[in-house]
């Protein structure tokens, strides 16, 4: 997934420096893109928001209990937990980001549109 949206960023920046393109066809692609994004974007905070979940109820329930076994529960919980949030953040950034190319892209064919 980060090949993909890294790509698909790095294209529409090219895009945006072109002159000859087809901007309503492109702006029409581009929002269908930004929605397959902010889904997987949601997808993702929920998966996240549950493993962090996971990770809470298992430190309280070490904390309470003290086995070791719940230890080792709460540790993969953490090493799971990493790759999420590193993953979500780039979702996010990136959601952002073509957010804003979106706005470049109305301003090629609507230079009177301005983004407050």
């Amino acid at each position: 997934m980060k090949k993909r949206i890294l790509a698909y960023l790095s294209y529409i920046d090219t895009l945006l420096e072109t002159e000859n393109t087809d901007w309503e066809k492109e702006i029409k692609k581009h929002l269908v893109q930004i929605g397959f994004f902010a889904h997987e974007r949601l997808v993702h905070l929920i998966v996240m928001a549950l493993f962090a979940l996971g990770t809470v109820i298992s430190i309280l329930y070490f904390n309470h209990s003290g086995e070791p076994v719940i230890l080792a529960l709460t540790v993969a919980f953490f090493i799971l937990l990493i790759p999420y949030v590193m993953h979500y953040y780039l979702l996010e950034n990136s959601v952002q980001k073509m957010y804003e190319q979106y706005d470049k892209m109305l301003n090629k064919i609507e230079p009177s549109f301005k983004n407050e």
